[in-house]
């Protein structure tokens, strides 16, 4: 059988434009997808989109803050499966927002096409849907929170640990739960259910926390949002508005790694997920371990050089190692353990790393 044959029902056509929306949004989650077999790629997929739309509108610096909420609180509606309040209603609430089609980021073309991934989504299985809507449900009612919260900022504005934590929860620690929740629905053992749960939350902040101290300078320069901690730069004597000012480069790379220290401190949860995930539903372990190992190998760029993440030069790993590491997890067998990897990509790039084993 192939493997769009495996694909869950509904219309082919929705179906691939979402795979291949996944592929303009996140090249990251692009990677995931792709690395998973079906039905899994396609829930993947959809749980994805359907978090990507109110991600785009909370991030969108052209929507007042009090338009973003009443939208976030309409998508959330949409999503209530005891609301009659359906993608039709939103996408209308949202039109004026939506940038003309030739002016259009693929973020945009994604809330723009919501009533198609919608269609598609209602087309799954029921436990699956179930599995997906509720932690869905709670990424838009946390940041519809946030929104409100420093409505009178324009931007976000994180003020501590705490807060930052809290924001990161609600935007990937409940995408960590969607697809555990998606994972959990076969014959598992107890032990191995609540391992996943105790550990999901903890992978879904490795992955956000690596995003915040990366992307520091594209995140106040184009969304006018800052989340680093206010106290984290205040300690360093830095206003939290000038946080890429050149004058405070100093302390405010001081705050970038102290940041992705504390991204780091959740990497043992995060390892213990990915060691328990079932290969079940064409789940694979690679399609996780795949940014699991990308994170690791930021983080190791962002402390060598955490002044790169305050302006346009940017953090990131080559598109060398990228294929190192998609090749090691997807190819017939792997050099080492994860931990190996782990250590071994800590150190130095992958594909530097496999070059001195040869």
């Amino acid at each position: 059988m192939s493997r769009h044959a495996a694909r869950p029902p509904g219309d082919r056509a929705d179906l691939e434009w979402c795979h291949e929306a996944v592929q303009g949004v996140s090249r990251t989650f692009a990677l995931t997808v792709d690395v998973l077999d079906e039905p899994m790629a396609s829930y993947i997929c959809l749980g994805y989109l359907l978090c990507r739309v109110p991600d785009t509108v909370e991030d969108a610096d052209h929507v007042p803050p009090t338009e973003q909420a009443s939208l976030l609180r309409e998508y959330d509606r949409m999503l209530d499966p005891d609301d009659d309040t359906d993608a039709d209603a939103f996408r209308t609430a949202v039109d004026e927002w939506i940038p003309d089609a030739d002016e259009r980021s693929a973020d945009w073309d994604v809330v723009a096409s919501t009533p198609r991934i919608v269609r598609t989504f209602e087309a799954l299985p029921e436990d699956v849907r179930e599995a997906v809507t509720p932690p869905a449900r709670e990424l838009v009612q946390g940041m519809a929170m946030f929104v409100e919260r420093y409505a009178d900022e324009g931007g976000l504005r994180i003020q501590s640990r705490e807060e930052l934590e809290e924001y990161c929860y609600y935007a990937a620690g409940t995408v960590g739960n969607l697809v555990t929740n998606l994972l959990a629905r076969g014959d598992l053992s107890g032990e191995r259910r609540a391992r996943l749960y105790d550990t999901a939350e903890e992978f879904g902040l490795l992955l956000q926390l690596v995003n915040v101290a990366k992307d520091v300078y594209d995140d106040y320069t184009e969304e006018d949002n800052v989340y680093l901690p206010a106290e984290w730069l205040a300690a360093e004597g830095v206003p939290q508005d000038e946080v890429i000012a050149p004058e405070h480069e100093s302390g405010a790379a001081a705050v970038v790694r102290r940041t992705a220290r504390h991204a780091r401190s959740f990497l043992d949860d995060a390892q213990a997920y990915l060691e328990t995930v079932p290969t079940t539903d064409g789940n694979t372990v690679a399609a996780w371990a795949i940014p699991f190992l990308l994170a690791i190998g930021t983080l190791r760029e962002l402390l060598a050089r955490p002044e790169d993440a305050l302006s346009d030069t940017g953090v990131k790993i080559s598109r060398q190692e990228v294929f190192a590491v998609v090749t090691e997890m997807t190819g017939p067998e792997t050099r080492g353990t994860l931990a190996d990897l782990r250590e071994d990509i800590a150190g130095q790039p992958y594909h530097r790393a496999r070059s001195g084993a040869d």
